[in-house]
């Protein structure tokens, strides 16, 4: 009886202790929630209360005369903002040391964000204080004729790699492939069949009906089959990919312990490569593998244990095998950046040195562009030896794309413009880019409740959805496709009639790239642009 009463002790002080328990979780988390909403509301006081302090007053001595300094602290901030006023000139500087933010436009307090540069000459501070975006009319360009330069607000990665703004003058997208100078006509030296290549590449491009090589194929293809690092520099859809596929898979099936690294900027160029590959190489028994970002991580780790002669894949995701223990860079042979520019542009700089880093000293190393900027120059030639460049450009855009702006004056017109637009007969198949993921996800939604055909990728879609999406407008399932500038660096989309810039692009490699999903090739194509 006495062990009985114990054990129902036992029992009640267990409950009791955990009834004390759960009440004193509840009171930490009701008091950690309070604390939290004072934080808040404690910050937004300060806040209002520094916009409205008045701020005190300082006198300083300077060799070019005394300046009279106003300065307000901001505790929430803690930053500093001081106004300084020259006795001698009507020129202010607002300055928040802490937000990198200053305003040496001459009206006075702006909270404009980042410095921005215009080829014109001088320099501009700016950026709507609202963060939008928008277009500004800077000073006359160079050519005489007024530039649009865009503003951008201080948050977005794009805004933070980008660095120096451009000034991109209108006269530029207008009209270009009628007043453009008659491009270099490239005498082609070899048909395919002069190259030595094995049996089985002859056949296969026999069997696609590839008889004659392009420019940059035409030029770049004997150097690499020397085993010659080159620079390939050559207009949108010119032949590039097999430029470097076909004297790599011809070096792979002559010896078979060879592997080659090929790195895209983007999962869908990617795709493309990996595409093309496979015709190339059919029946050869040299197989590829495909490691992008978006994809399970399962299916390339499988891929990987056959061990493949070639890799393709984006700088991310390689790095992530790479440290997995599931590739080494040491045993690769040939590394392939195509789009390097791009990839740079994107803030791959530090992944592709690592990789490079990695490799073996004695390599054969190919990089492929359609621009080449000097800021980069310096990048390609570190990791090439005694590289040969082989540039086929025939200009800054591709001579068949006729091109013209749209002038408008608000938003809403903008869009009833578009749809106007879309609605001709002509537009048969459409590539739309805005600059932001959010606002191609509007316009597209805007556009399929108009009744159009369409769809849209950027970087917020799952991989599945945008190969999807891309299918679907190569299938001509839909005929506008509303893009960011992901989709506009190396992809062959066959039969694109129109390509239309809703926001002009951030600098001007981009709009040569944007224009260039249009007149690939020997076709002609349109380019659209409101400013």
């Amino acid at each position: 009886m006495f062990r009985h009463s114990i054990s129902q002790w036992t029992k009640y002080l267990t409950i009791w202790m955990l009834c004390v328990c759960e009440a004193y979780l509840g009171i930490f988390f009701i008091m950690q929630r309070t604390i939290k909403t004072r934080r808040i509301s404690d910050s937004r006081t300060s806040g209002s209360e520094s916009r409205n302090r008045k701020p005190s007053r300082r006198t300083v001595s300077t060799p070019s005369g005394r300046v009279s300094i106003s300065v307000e602290r901001r505790s929430s901030t803690r930053s500093v903002e001081g106004r300084f006023s020259k006795t001698s000139g009507q020129r202010s500087t607002t300055g928040n040391r802490s937000e990198g933010r200053y305003d040496r436009s001459g009206k006075g307090k702006s909270s404009f964000a980042g410095r921005r540069y215009n080829k014109s000459g001088g320099s501009s501070f700016g950026s709507s204080s609202s963060g939008s975006r928008g277009y500004k009319r800077s000073s006359q360009s160079v050519s005489g004729k007024p530039a649009w330069r865009k503003q951008r607000g201080s948050s977005g990665r794009a805004s933070q790699r980008r660095g120096k703004q451009q000034t991109i003058d209108i006269a530029h997208f207008i009209n270009q492939a009628v007043n453009a100078p008659k491009p270099k006509e490239h005498i082609i030296k070899h048909a395919f069949a002069d190259f030595d290549f094995v049996p089985e590449i002859q056949e296969n491009l026999r069997a696609i009906d590839f008889v004659s090589p392009t420019p940059i194929q035409d030029q770049s293809i004997p150097y690499i089959l020397d085993g010659k690092d080159v620079v390939g520099l050559a207009n949108t859809g010119t032949g590039k990919t097999g430029a470097f596929l076909l004297p790599l898979i011809n070096k792979i099936a002559l010896d078979r312990s060879q592997k080659a690294l090929i790195i895209a900027p983007t999962r869908e160029l990617a795709m493309q490569i990996d595409v093309e590959f496979r015709k190339f190489s059919r029946g050869m028994k040299i197989f590829s593998s495909l490691c992008i970002g978006g994809t399970p991580l399962y299916n390339q780790f499988k891929s990987l244990k056959n061990h493949p002669n070639v890799i393709i894949g984006t700088p991310g995701r390689l790095e992530d095998l790479q440290q997995r223990k599931a590739i080494r860079f040491e045993d690769f042979h040939s590394i392939v950046l195509d789009e390097v520019d791009r990839m740079l542009d994107m803030g791959f700089i530090s992944n592709i040195r690592n990789i490079l880093d990695q490799m073996p000293i004695r390599r054969q190393s190919l990089f492929f562009s359609a621009t080449m900027p000097s800021s980069i120059n310096k990048f390609v030639h570190e990791f090439l030896s005694d590289p040969i460049t082989v540039e086929v450009s025939s200009g800054k855009t591709a001579h068949n794309v006729e091109q013209d702006i749209i002038r408008i004056s608000d938003k809403e017109a903008k869009l009833e413009h578009l749809k106007v637009i879309l609605a001709q007969p002509e537009l048969e198949k459409v590539l739309i880019f805005s600059e932001t993921k959010r606002g191609v996800e509007s316009l597209s939604q805007t556009l399929y409740k108009a009744g159009f055909k369409v769809d849209s990728i950027h970087g917020d879609k799952r991989q599945a959805q945008r190969h999807k999406s891309l299918s679907r407008f190569r299938g001509s399932q839909i005929n506008v496709l509303v893009a960011t500038d992901v989709a506009a660096r190396g992809l062959d989309i066959k039969d694109v009639t129109h390509v239309i810039n809703y926001t002009i692009p951030q600098t001007y490699d981009d709009y040569v790239h944007r224009i260039g999903r249009t007149g690939r090739g020997t076709s002609k194509g349109t380019a659209l642009t409101f400013v």
